[in-house]
């Protein structure tokens, strides 16, 4: 008797932990749902702000007489845009709260120096981002909205009825994409530094790992060669500039 009261005594402390574990991750998951909801509510009434923001790049475009430039062509277009921009705004506008919900949630599991990885890795995550947004927004996008609209592709006696929606998602995709690939840096630091990648290995791997991020460029990338050129070499550069991080701090040695 007494040895099955210790036995749901040593039950009870094992499951314990877990149990907590489940409900800190409930409650990690609700806040990101609530922040998402509350980032896309704002959104949505910020919706003309955003809209002006993403239609920018097409202001280089001749307006028709009556100062039009991008087109509807059905009558629930507008809606479905408003709400698709405003959930996907509410999306990235609410990636601090999941940050800090992941980091909340899997710190206490962390060794001191894991946790000093996460920190940092955070850091120049949001640097990452920064320079991404103002790169593809001010950089690539005009280039490829005057390169794929140029007179090579396009003759001068055709002219454009560019739809909303599509063009609108265009700009936004690819605003997304960007900032997705330059964490892809951040994310093989973190694998040196956690010694599950080894930094010889990479090297070796770097002719594949090149043709590897043009694919990707391609693939997620409008399809026109200056975007996948303009994505694909900062990627480049980030990578070998991952490495070299790597040497300077001995990470990934072995």
């Amino acid at each position: 008797m007494i040895n099955k009261i210790r036995v749901k005594a040593v039950e009870a402390d094992v499951l314990k932990p877990f149990l907590d574990h489940l409900r800190e991750l409930r409650t990690r998951l609700l806040v990101s749902v609530i922040a998402i909801g509350v980032t896309s509510v704002v959104s949505f009434i910020f919706y003309n702000q955003i809209i002006t923001f993403l239609f920018t790049p097409f202001e280089l475009f001749e307006r028709t007489e009556t100062g039009e430039i991008l087109f509807v062509n059905t009558i629930f277009e507008g809606f479905i845009t408003k709400v698709k921009v405003a959930l996907l705004a509410g999306a990235v506008f609410s990636m601090p709260v999941h940050f800090y919900n992941l980091v909340r949630f899997v710190f206490p599991g962390l060794t001191a120096k894991e946790r000093k990885v996460i920190i940092f890795s955070l850091c120049a995550s949001f640097i990452l981002v920064g320079f991404s947004a103002y790169y593809s927004y001010y950089k690539v996008i005009p280039i490829s909205v005057q390169f794929l609209t140029s007179s090579g592709f396009i003759p001068k006696n055709v002219g454009f009825i560019l739809n909303f929606g599509k063009n609108i998602f265009y700009i936004f995709r690819f605003l997304l994409v960007t900032l997705i690939l330059f964490q892809l840096p951040i994310v093989l630091e973190v694998l040196l530094v956690m010694g599950l990648v080894k930094r010889k290995t990479l090297l070796r791997a770097s002719r594949y790992i090149i043709v590897l991020i043009f694919v990707l460029s391609a693939t997620l990338t409008p399809p026109d060669f200056i975007s996948q050129v303009s994505l694909a070499l900062p990627l480049i550069v980030l990578y070998f500039l991952t490495i070299l991080i790597a040497r300077l701090f001995r990470f990934g040695e072995g």
